[in-house]
């Protein structure tokens, strides 16, 4: 179980800055073009990994193995973001 702490609180705040990003420059430019769903997904996206990350650092002791799993939910995270943007897989879900 994930105890909610401050940190995990700052984490949250973060994501909701970081959203705010392509929010505030699609008011600027027409580059930027995101829906409704794209801030769902990329505001599940990032906390499902806050919360993974969380529950690691949270529940495993051991440094070494901590770092590997940390790792690996990076790189699956950055694997999914990137198959939604640009679709290097080919599945149906890529944005290319």
């Amino acid at each position: 179980m994930i105890t909610i702490t401050k940190r995990l609180k700052y984490l949250v705040l973060l994501i909701l800055l970081i959203l705010l990003l392509p929010l505030i420059s699609m008011q600027f430019t027409n580059e930027v073009n995101w829906s409704f769903l794209d801030f769902l997904v990329a505001g599940i996206l990032l906390l499902s990994t806050v919360v993974a990350i969380e529950f690691v650092v949270q529940n495993i002791n051991k440094k070494s193995i901590k770092l590997l799993l940390i790792l690996g939910i990076l790189a699956i995270i950055i694997l999914i973001w990137i198959e939604l943007a640009v679709g290097i897989f080919g599945t149906p879900l890529a944005g290319s």
